[in-house]
């Protein structure tokens, strides 16, 4: 008989954003699955930081304290991407301090750094098998200055522009069209990125904050676009976040794109002001049911509460098997996953394969033991 086949499994969650008094309650009911992986990956929402001056353009900001980092450790994380639309949320000095307060912990940081060649360098891994993977993360969610340069810290930029088409040239305030389309200097760098990396490594993993957040099922006409270009340059998977709610699942030829993750630890607080200020209600309307829970600590859509963890399996430098294991997360905010026959098992896949139909992927999920598996429809 032959030798078993030796696989190593990436686990990836979506937003995280801790808010509590112990971080390591986040953590309790995911923590199996977190250690269990070769790598654990995440998306982080916040800052790692003792202090900080809050940037003029940050729209939601919460300074979480250092020994969040140390949480994330203990939970099982090995990969954190700091590329996203909070990444200076807090000024220059608590981003530092955020990846040093994570390498300190032994978290790796990726997607952001002191100059536009630090974001875009991927973090490296080497499997039991010596299967060796690269993971590479980008923003399209960008507040004004958050994105790297030559001389700037920040993260990786996959930029998109947007143009509102009216649709009735003769009826003046209708409804636009919204059209948008990447900025072409970053879809370049994030090919020659992933190129560069596959040179180097089996497997290429590339982390996307982006899309329509709230906003059921529809994706941005820019985000087919950079999923194609990055699996033409090599990528092996495509991992979305920023949606803060399932998106649909797309497979490119064999390579699975996850558009959203949905949420993972992610703290939201909310008091009546908030409950009635101008800018929380334009943003609700996007969400299908949204209602405030002022004694919840996930204060987000109704929808939220579904999410998923991508699961990938690597095995002879190749993704054999890709797909994820459904989450169920309550008014705590507490990220529990969920096995077959319990409780919101179904209830995740449902939506999922729902919201994947509305957006015309053609994707099957088929149920197993160890997660719901991915393919080609």
């Amino acid at each position: 008989m032959g030798q078993p086949v030796m696989t190593g499994v990436l686990i990836a969650v979506g937003d995280l954003a801790p808010d509590r008094d112990n971080y390591d309650e986040s953590y309790v009911a995911a923590r199996e699955m977190l250690q269990g992986a070769d790598i654990a990956f995440g998306q982080l929402e916040t800052t790692f930081a003792a202090g900080g001056v809050r940037a003029p353009q940050a729209r939601h900001a919460v300074l979480a304290r250092p020994d969040g980092a140390d949480a994330l450790a203990r939970a099982g994380f090995d990969v954190i991407s700091l590329a996203g639309n909070h990444v200076l949320d807090w000024g220059n000095d608590a981003f530092f301090e955020t990846v040093a307060n994570l390498e300190r912990a032994g978290i790796r940081p990726v997607g952001a750094g002191a100059n536009i060649a630090e974001a875009r360098r991927p973090v490296s891994f080497t499997l039991e098998d010596g299967s060796t993977l690269a993971l590479l993360a980008y923003s399209s969610i960008l507040p004004q200055s958050y994105w790297a340069d030559e001389r700037r810290p920040g993260c990786a930029p996959m930029r998109a522009f947007t143009h509102y088409e009216q649709i009735e040239h003769d009826q003046p305030g209708t409804p636009p069209r919204i059209r948008s389309w990447p900025h072409p200097d970053d879809l370049a760098a994030l090919q020659a990125d992933i190129r560069a990396a596959k040179q180097e490594h089996d497997v290429v993993v590339v982390s996307l904050h982006w899309g329509i957040h709230f906003v059921r099922a529809t994706i941005a006409e820019y985000q087919p676009v950079v999923a194609r270009a990055a699996v033409e340059a090599g990528a092996d998977a495509i991992l979305g976040g920023h949606a803060h709610i399932l998106k649909g699942v797309e497979m490119i030829d064999t390579v699975p794109v996850f558009y959203s993750l949905c949420n993972f630890a992610c703290d939201l607080r909310m008091d009546e002001q908030h409950a009635k200020s101008k800018s929380f209600n334009e943003i609700r309307v996007l969400a299908e049911e949204w209602e405030p829970d002022f004694d919840s600590l996930y204060n987000f859509p109704k929808a939220s509460r579904l999410a998923i963890a991508a699961r990938l399996e690597i095995a002879g430098g190749k993704v054999v098997r890709s797909g994820f294991v459904p989450i169920h997360i309550g008014r705590d905010a507490v990220p529990v996953p969920l096995a077959p026959g319990d409780t919101h098992y179904e209830e995740v896949i449902d939506y999922l394969s729902a919201v994947t139909r509305e957006a015309g992927f053609a994707t099957a999920f088929h149920s197993g033991p160890d997660m719901v598996e991915v393919q080609a429809a």
